[in-house]
C-alpha cells in the first residue's frame, strides 16, 4: 500500500486540515501517515479557539522516520504557522522528497483577495521557496497572486471576459517556471457568475472544469479538494479524471451542507460521501 506523509494541523472542529486529508487519503486506499503542525480546538475562522503549536516536534517526526528507515510515495504539505515550520519541511523534503516521489504543496496564504494573519514578507518568500520544490501545486487565485507578485483586483476585474483563464493560465506557467522540477499547477476557486472552476496548467497542456456555485466559502473545501488530487494522482489516475473525482464529491457534501443549514465554519459533511472515493 502506498504511504503518503501529511503535514497540516488538527483541528478539532472545522473539517479542515488533517480532519480532512486522513479520510479522504484512507477511503482511497492510501496509507496515511501524519505529522502535525499544530493542534487547535477549532479552525481558526471560529471567534475563539486554542493552539498548541507543534514546531519544536516537527524535527522529531524527519529524525525517527529515517531512523527507522521509511519512505514514502506522496508527500502533502497545507497549513505552515511559520517560516520555521516551513524550514523544517524543507528539511523533511531533503528526507523523503526523492525520485519517484509525489510531493504536493497546498500553499496557505489567503483567499478572496485577503491575507491569512499571520502573514509576513518572510512567509512568503519561505513559501515560494517550499513551493518550488512541489511536483504539484494547489493555490487559490489570491495565493497564485501572492507567489507571482501579481495584483489580485487586477486580476478579478477581468472575470467574465473571453480571455479571463487564459490569464490565469500564463499566471500558473509563470509560476511554474520558477520551479525546480517539472510542475503541475492546479488553480482552485475560480468564481465566475453562478460557477465555480479549478484551472490545471502543466508543461504540456491545461483543462478547466467548472461546477455551480452556490457563493459561500466552507472551511476545509479547500483540504478536501488537494486530498482527493494528492490521492487520484498517486493512483494514477489522469488530472483531468482527479478534479472530476474532487468536484463531484465536494458537489454531495456541500448539498448536504445547504440542505442542513450548516454554519460555513463547521466545514461542509463529506462523511456520507467518502464512497465516491473508492474505486
Amino acid at each position: 500500500m502506498k504511504k503518503v506523509a501529511l503535514i497540516n494541523d488538527v483541528s478539532g472542529f472545522g473539517r479542515c486540515s488533517l480532519t480532512a486529508a486522513l479520510p479522504v487519503i484512507s477511503a482511497m486506499g492510501l496509507q496515511a501517515c501524519p505529522l502535525p503542525t499544530a493542534v487547535l480546538t477549532a479552525q481558526t475562522g471560529f471567534d475563539a479557539y486554542t493552539s498548541i503549536d507543534f514546531t519544536d516536534h516537527m524535527g522529531e517526526f524527519t529524525r525517527e522516520w529515517t531512523a527507522m528507515g521509511e519512505s514514502f510515495d506522496g508527500i502533502y504539505s497545507g497549513y505552515l504557522a511559520s517560516h520555521e515550520q516551513m524550514e523544517i519541511v524543507l528539511g523533511f523534503l531533503d528526507a523523503f522528497h526523492q525520485n519517484g516521489v509525489l510531493y504536493l504543496a497546498d500553499p496557505v496564504l489567503g483567499d478572496n483577495g485577503e491575507k491569512i494573519k499571520i502573514f509576513t514578507g518572510e512567509l512568503l518568500d519561505c513559501m515560494r521557496e517550499l513551493v518550488r520544490n512541489a511536483d504539484v501545486v494547489t493555490p487559490n487565485l489570491t495565493e497564485l497572486c501572492f507567489l507571482t507578485g501579481h495584483d489580485y483586483g487586477q486580476l478579478i476585474r477581468h472575470a467574465g471576459e473571453e480571455d479571463y483563464e487564459k490569464r490565469i493560465e500564463e499566471l500558473g506557467r509563470e509560476l511554474m517556471e520558477k520551479a525546480h522540477r517539472d510542475q503541475m499547477v492546479v488553480v482552485t476557486g475560480i468564481s465566475q457568475a453562478d460557477t465555480i472552476g479549478n484551472l490545471a496548467v502543466w508543461s504540456r497542456d491545461s483543462v478547466c472544469l467548472k461546477s455551480p456555485y452556490n457563493g459561500k466559502s466552507y472551511s476545509g473545501t479547500g483540504d478536501l479538494f488537494a486530498s482527493v488530487i494528492c490521492g487520484a494522482l498517486l493512483k494514477g489516475i489522469p488530472i483531468r479524471e482527479a478534479i472530476f473525482k474532487a468536484m463531484l464529491f465536494l458537489q454531495a457534501a456541500i448539498a448536504d451542507a445547504e440542505q442542513e443549514g450548516e454554519a460555513p465554519q463547521y466545514g461542509v459533511p463529506f462523511e456520507n460521501h467518502l464512497h465516491l472515493l473508492m474505486d
